[in-house]
């Protein structure tokens, strides 16, 4: 039935309205807020290329843990920036290390937060590679050792969720495998399984201090025009053992979220990273946007598109503005 009988503008007359035909609605529950950890006492160092972001040492971190659960928002991820590097990463396995550290302080300070954390070893590395480094070249299989440590040494501090960011071919099943084998079946998997290499992550390596000081990362990150491939990785970590999946950016990769919420009867993460939210608010400081509106509609576009959980660093603010 067509015009006049059948009038679209009906069922947005009002802001009530609106708000009852509303398909699709971000909450809470579908935010993870991420949070970088550095050493030191009584921290909170912003980042200038993220403005409302800060950095935390470890004492700062247990009140920004209360309340980020106060606010409602179900989890962090976590990302340790230690003092010293060197070229095998040494740092991110250590027990007394700043990510495992920080594990201990969320899990006490906020229990009910599902403390998520980032599984790589770009920060911990002189040389800013997301592994093990021979002759210029990122080493697949010794990388992978070592992020299985890792992960190991996070879930034995207390994390619920470990997240493999690195790219490198079969981590997820050496993961799952040496988490399996020494009592930690229980810890979620989260797997970065279609990372791509982005023009987005600027501000992020300048937060993280994980700039590669040679090269770049597209020998094992994922060349953007491939969506086929971002499906294979998928499966690829799924057989191996992971139990959620994430996409890397969101906004550029809305048809690779559709696709895997298309393919897979997982939890499907997305993460809305530094440059996509540092773009919002750089337009919005020079009034050529509604920040608040704009960061709402891109948090939407995300969900719409298939994710069930939404990394990202207006979580904080979005919460908030839910009431």
């Amino acid at each position: 039935m067509g015009f006049p009988q059948t009038r679209m503008r009906r069922l947005r007359r009002t802001g009530t309205l609106r708000r009852m035909a509303r398909e699709t609605v971000v909450q809470r529950d579908d935010l993870i807020l991420p949070l970088f950890i550095v050493e030191g006492s009584g921290v909170r160092d912003p980042v200038a290329s993220m403005p409302g972001v800060e950095r935390y040492s470890v004492d700062v971190l247990r009140d920004e843990a209360k309340a980020v659960q106060d606010l409602g928002i179900p989890a962090v991820i976590l990302f340790g920036v230690p003092e010293e590097k060197d070229a095998r990463g040494s740092g991110a396995d250590a027990a007394d290390g700043i990510a495992q550290r920080a594990v201990e302080t969320v899990k006490a300070a906020a229990p009910d937060l599902v403390v998520m954390t980032d599984v790589c070893l770009c920060e911990y590395t002189d040389h800013g590679h997301c592994g093990i480094v021979d002759d210029e070249q990122v080493s697949n299989d010794p990388s992978v050792q070592r992020l299985a440590q890792s992960a190991l040494s996070h879930a034995r501090a207390g994390a619920d969720v470990v997240a493999p960011s690195d790219m490198m071919d079969g981590r997820v099943e050496a993961i799952r495998g040496l988490l399996d084998s020494q009592g930690f079946e229980d810890v979620v998997l989260l797997s970065y399984a279609a990372k791509f290499a982005s023009a987005y992550y600027g501000p992020f390596r300048d937060a993280a201090e994980s700039t590669p000081s040679f090269g770049d990362r597209r020998s094992y990150q994922m060349d953007p025009p491939n969506r086929r491939e971002a499906l294979r990785e998928m499966k690829l970590d799924l057989a191996e053992g992971a139990d959620a999946l994430m996409v890397k950016p969101a906004l550029p990769y809305l048809d690779i979220v559709s696709d895997a919420r298309r393919e897979f009867d997982v939890p499907i993460a997305a993460y809305h990273v530094s440059g996509e939210y540092a773009m919002i608010h750089a337009a919005a400081e020079r009034g050529w946007i509604d920040g608040e509106r704009a960061m709402d509609e891109a948090l939407v576009a995300i969900k719409r598109a298939g994710a069930d959980w939404i990394l990202t660093y207006a979580a904080r603010d979005v919460a908030a503005r839910l009431g």
